[in-house]
């Protein structure tokens, strides 16, 4: 970055990148210290994980649980070979579509030593903690290599895009939401695209990072794609006269880059959204989530200042306290937009701002929890493919960058100031020093809640399961796994997926008879006679009456299920369940290894089996 007076050359400051360094040499003790500061602050957020290996996260454990069996996927794919998009270990005899179900395998099999020595539970953690600090790093690097020369300036634009409200609630489940370490590298690298001469090493480095990056989490590739468009198409536009050779470079090495990246993705892709469990876009449901107006100026539950009742009724649920900024940093963001407004990257990162505001509020604005009646422009918007698979009030999850590199240049700009005219240091420095501190000291994190998770009951750690199921049945559980139960699928990530198992914690799509057309997601299989049983039991409601209608229903159930046995944990309700399903089948189960366990093999694998009173008696 060129030093020069305040308000000389405002704009080449904000856009030219600071002296070419590798970002990984030239590393000064300033360097490091940054970057044990975001590992240390990555550890403080998760150490409630670290600590307690026996605690899951409170707000979000089925995700926890979801992840951990994505982890002994990837593990799985290195040591068995299995095919990678595509698995019926669970959700049995449908399957899982993986690609369409975020499945990190940029992650998890990097991970694999982890996970087979560790365990998937601490690989989780690994995962989670590794995500935030790598997150931070490459921000910094990024940062203080290409955009500005001050450490500190880098230092503090990073740790806001690392540790801000939004990615520290998503950090209570979404471990692939906050694994943002490719971001700062995919800005860096398309932004290098306008270098001429190198068309192909660009374009090609790109690509890489691009295709890394969508299997980690498209969402997240999506929106910097969207981001990164807006702003090269107006950057371009406004430097073209200066910089007449920019636009043909950029363009020759995005075509590189594009052209690699769909050869490369094709066929993911096309299991995506072609393949077995694939589905249309998200429900109408999900695709309404909007973030309230007025969570921009409130804090989140996450962050020192919030509190446990105000953010709740701003969001969805505490993971997807996608705003909360504060009325500090609101009113921070638009000063540095004032301050340097003569930069047309500082305006154009503005406005991208605000449109991703917009973009979160959903199909219809909410301001303090109540319907406005105005509709937002999402609602424009929801119904277009792609789009129709993104979570509206993500996008205010995008504003974190923007703020992250906003911060960094104002930081920036402060410096210049102060080396330039050294009679205004003492009031440049309070000033700053002031502004940044009452805008980001209310957003510190604090550490993610966790409680004590159910145990992997002996039934599975010991292997006795193995003297009933084998690779061509599975284990039922009641209730079947779904976003209220997802113990079962950490059962069977403990056995590295060893032990199949029915119903599924995933995104698959919709069965419903009264509209075939229907393909939105869903986030469990499709109903069917048992599982609802059993799931009403379990939420309290009375028990029907057993006919013989129902038994047949149930032994239909666990033939399609190829079910070995039923199991059922001591849990809330678990006597009603109980004695249903002793009803169902018509004999009482055997207490083995912690874990009440029908055998119904004899009735599943017998095509002359039947379950009536009659066949009782």
């Amino acid at each position: 970055m060129r030093t020069a007076p305040a308000g000389e050359k405002a704009d080449e400051q904000a856009t030219e990148p600071a002296p070419r360094r590798p970002l990984w040499r030239l590393v000064t003790w300033r360097d490091v210290l940054a970057i044990v500061s975001f590992l240390a602050v990555a550890l403080f957020v998760t150490a409630p994980l670290w600590l307690n290996l026996d605690h899951e996260l409170r707000d979000d454990p089925q995700d926890q649980a979801f992840f951990e069996w994505m982890l002994a996927h990837g593990a799985r794919v290195l040591t068995d070979g299995v095919y990678p998009f595509f698995s019926d270990r669970m959700n049995y005899p449908d399957g899982v579509n993986m690609m369409a179900n975020t499945s990190v395998l940029a992650v998890s099999l990097p991970l694999t030593p982890v996970t087979l020595v560790f365990g998937p539970h601490v690989a989780f953690n690994v995962f989670l903690t590794g995500a935030l600090a790598l997150t931070g790093t490459s921000w910094y690097l990024v940062l203080s290599r290409r955009l500005v020369t001050s450490r500190l300036a880098a230092w503090v634009g990073a740790l806001f895009c690392t540790f801000a409200p939004s990615m520290v609630s998503h950090a209570a489940g979404h471990p692939n939401i906050v694994s943002q370490f490719l971001v700062p590298l995919i800005i860096w690298r398309t932004l290098e695209l306008r270098v001429p001469g190198r068309a192909v090493r660009n374009g090609l480095l790109l690509a890489g990072l691009l295709i890394w990056q969508a299997f980690i989490n498209l969402e997240i590739l999506f929106m910097t794609a969207v981001g990164l468009g807006l702003f090269c198409a107006v950057l371009g536009l406004v430097r073209r006269k200066r910089h007449r050779g920019e636009v043909l470079a950029f363009l020759r090495g995005l075509s590189v880059a594009a052209a690699v990246t769909l050869a490369a993705l094709a066929y993911p892709l096309s299991v995506q959204f072609f393949g077995p469990q694939s589905y249309q876009g998200l429900s109408v449901y999900v695709r309404s989530f909007g973030a309230d107006l007025g969570s921009f100026t409130a804090y989140s539950t996450h962050s020192v200042a919030g509190n446990t009742d105000v953010p709740l009724k701003l969001a969805q649920n505490p993971s997807e306290q996608n705003a909360f900024f504060g009325w500090g940093l609101v009113i921070l963001f638009f000063g540095l937009i004032l301050w340097l407004r003569r930069s047309a990257a500082v305006l154009t990162l503005g406005v991208l701002a605000i449109l991703f505001g917009a973009m979160s509020l959903g199909p219809r604005i909410y301001l303090n929890g109540k319907d406005t009646g105005v509709p937002g422009i999402w609602s424009f918007l929801h119904h277009l493919p792609v789009l129709n698979s993104a979570v509206p009030t993500r996008w205010a999850m995008a504003i974190a960058p923007v703020v992250g590199i906003l911060l960094a240049l104002g930081c920036q700009r402060a410096a210049d100031l102060v080396r330039t005219q050294p009679h205004t240091r003492g009031p440049i420095r309070v000033a700053m020093i002031t502004a940044v501190a009452m805008a980001l000291v209310p957003l510190v994190p604090v550490q993610l809640d966790t409680v004590r998770m159910d145990p992997v009951p002996q039934f599975v750690t010991s292997g006795e399961w193995r003297q009933f199921v084998d690779d061509e049945h599975t284990v039922v559980t009641l209730p079947l796994p779904d976003s209220s139960y997802p113990d079962p699928l950490r059962w069977s990530a403990y056995t590295g997926q060893d032990m199949r198992i029915a119903g599924a914690y995933a995104l698959l799509p919709t069965q419903n008879p009264q509209d075939p057309a229907d393909r939105t997601a869903a986030f469990q299989p499709p109903w069917r006679p048992t599982s609802g049983l059993i799931s009403s039991v379990r939420q309290g409601n009375p028990t029907p009456e057993v006919t013989d209608a129902r038994r047949e229903m149930t032994l239909a159930d666990l033939r399609y299920w190829k079910a070995a046995v039923v199991v059922l944990t001591p849990q809330t309700r678990d006597i009603e369940m109980l004695r249903t399903m002793s009803d169902l089948l018509g004999f009482r189960p055997t207490w083995t290894d912690g874990v009440w366990m029908w055998d119904v093999r004899h009735l599943v694998d017998d095509p002359d089996a039947v379950l009536t009173a009659e066949a009782k008696s």
